[in-house]
């Protein structure tokens, strides 16, 4: 299987974990961790329904990644995510060592990936990312432009 047909299966993963955030009435923002072909954590935001602002879909997939793996290094990891992370999430990236991560869609109003801000490639910083932007865009896209429309006419 070539790179993008992998990273398209994943971010399908990732597009379900969405769907359950949707369903929750949460932002639907999926994500996953992947070694070495292998799922190790999946997660999506929940955010409002446990009352904690560092609920996000990529902060709970690294921390249970972490978890199962028995290390707080993920070097070997790629993040699998359906938006492109925010500067906590871009923070945690880092801090956690992950490889490489893939994103569906930018983010213009909150995304530190390459939107706002840079964070993952910041020379200043002890760690940087290799960035794959994009993959399945259009999907990740609608999810967030559904519920935001729905949200709107409640």
């Amino acid at each position: 299987m070539d790179q993008l047909a992998y990273d398209e299966y994943f971010m399908k993963e990732a597009l379900k974990e969405a769907e359950k955030a949707y369903e929750k009435g949460e932002i639907p923002v999926g994500a996953l961790i992947v070694v070495n072909g292998e799922i190790i954590s999946k997660a999506h935001n929940i955010k409002e329904t446990t009352f904690d602002p560092t609920a996000h879909a990529e902060i709970l997939a690294i921390r249970e990644a972490a978890r199962i793996l028995g290390a707080w290094r993920l070097t070997d990891a790629t993040l699998y995510v359906t938006k492109e992370p925010c500067i906590m999430c871009s923070g945690a990236i880092v801090n956690s060592r992950i490889k490489r991560l893939v994103y569906g869609c930018n983010d213009p109003k909150g995304g530190a990936v390459v939107s706002l801000y840079n964070i993952l490639n910041d020379k200043r910083l002890n760690h940087q990312v290799e960035i794959t932007n994009g993959i399945l865009e259009e999907e990740c896209r609608v999810i967030l432009k559904r519920f935001f429309k729905e949200l709107r006419e409640d």
